[in-house]
């Protein structure tokens, strides 16, 4: 058995948002399956979108983030 492909099955589904104003990376779920995350994510960027976040992009994604929230990326990335 390969463990590393064992472990990606057991990633759970969760939207990512990504936001310009201001320059953030958010993270909801876990969702059971990518449906229900399609479902949710409507939701998700309506709630930014009303705390003024701008510059809005979404997607649905397999993964399992360290991070539920990330602002200020110098200090998780090398920019």
């Amino acid at each position: 058995m390969n463990l590393f492909q064992s472990n990606q099955l057991e990633f759970a589904w969760w939207v990512e948002i990504n936001t310009n104003i201001p320059r953030c990376i958010y993270y909801f779920g876990p969702f059971d399956s990518e449906k229900e995350a399609q479902l949710y994510k409507s939701g998700y960027v309506e709630d930014l979108y009303q705390e003024e976040a701008r510059d809005i992009v979404a997607l649905v994604k397999q993964c399992q983030p360290d991070v539920l929230t990330i602002c200020g990326f110098s200090q998780y990335f090398q920019i």
